[in-house]
């Protein structure tokens, strides 16, 4: 059924003169589809010889990603499909109905938690723990290793390369958040859960979703919170409106800042890598927090 329906949207791209997709693997390359930008730096960095597609183009909300003609043939057509099932509809869509390789779905690798304000909600934004990360980078390195048993010892040097990158980075956040005024950060979505293991707690103006509106109650909420905790800086981020976040901490007379989900990259942040946005989180998060090393 699968090859039925790629053949159907071959014949479909075809007919509408749409290509296949940017770039064509060279004979023998390996070639991945990661749904969204963690996942796709992590396989670069394991596979750097690979055709890496992000699914999710530079600018986009995850979240609510449509795939196009292009990107579904990518999926199909990948040796390997990197993905988080249940955090892209679409993507889910994708790898059940077409695609023909390997396919990776990190969440039970990761080990997905529910969200502290919603028991019974996963929450999907695990690389926000760098060590959650990691055992996704090792599982990344086992099937490129079971697609490509070539070059297994490279996928796996390169993992166990990343991962110490990885521990440090998680060793940084334990040590710069250990001592702080604060430990409640306000943020514009429910995107920084997993920061729990440093302490941190987090007020979200919306749930799950970036462009939800917050209820008159809820914001009243954060505005007692804001005042009770002396909250300094009420963050926005980078791909969805800062509207909710700026009206907020203008109302309180606090900062507005961006703490960056990394869900993807944009014009801002074009030229940054996972770990550099996550340094630039922390350096942030001890400012707003009183954080003293």
């Amino acid at each position: 059924m699968k090859s039925v329906l790629l053949a159907v949207a071959l014949v479909a791209g075809l007919l509408t003169g749409c290509a296949a997709g940017a770039d064509e693997a060279k004979p023998g390359q390996v070639t991945i589809a990661a749904s969204f930008y963690p996942l796709a730096w992590v396989s670069r960095q394991i596979a750097p010889g690979a055709l890496v597609t992000d699914l999710t183009r530079p600018g986009l909300e995850p979240h609510d990603v449509e795939l196009t003609f292009a990107q579904t043939v990518d999926l199909a057509k990948a040796d390997l499909v990197v993905y988080e099932r249940g955090f892209q509809p679409a993507v889910d869509q994708g790898v059940d109905n077409d695609a023909e390789g390997t396919t990776l779905d990190v969440g039970p690798v990761a080990g997905l938690q529910d969200f502290a304000s919603d028991p019974g909600q996963v929450d999907p934004h695990f690389w926000q723990d760098p060590l959650k990360l990691s055992a996704v980078a090792g599982a990344v390195a086992h099937e490129l290793g079971r697609i490509d048993p070539a070059h297994a010892s490279s996928y796996d040097a390169r993992a166990a390369a990343l991962q110490r990158r990885l521990v440090a980075l998680d060793r940084d956040y334990r040590t710069g958040l250990a001592h702080c005024a604060r430990d409640t950060v306000v943020t514009s979505h429910d995107a920084f859960g997993y920061l729990a293991r440093y302490g941190i707690r987090v007020a979200p103006i919306t749930g799950l979703a970036p462009g939800a509106e917050p209820t008159p109650a809820d914001l009243a909420k954060l505005q007692q919170l804001i005042h009770d905790d002396g909250i300094t800086t009420v963050f926005s981020e980078t791909l969805a409106s800062p509207a909710a976040a700026d009206a907020l901490a203008h109302d309180m007379g606090v900062r507005s800042e961006v703490l960056d989900p990394i869900e993807g990259l944009s014009d801002a942040t074009e030229g940054q890598t996972y770990l550099t946005l996550m340094r630039r989180n922390l350096a942030a998060l001890k400012e707003a927090n009183g954080c003293t090393t």
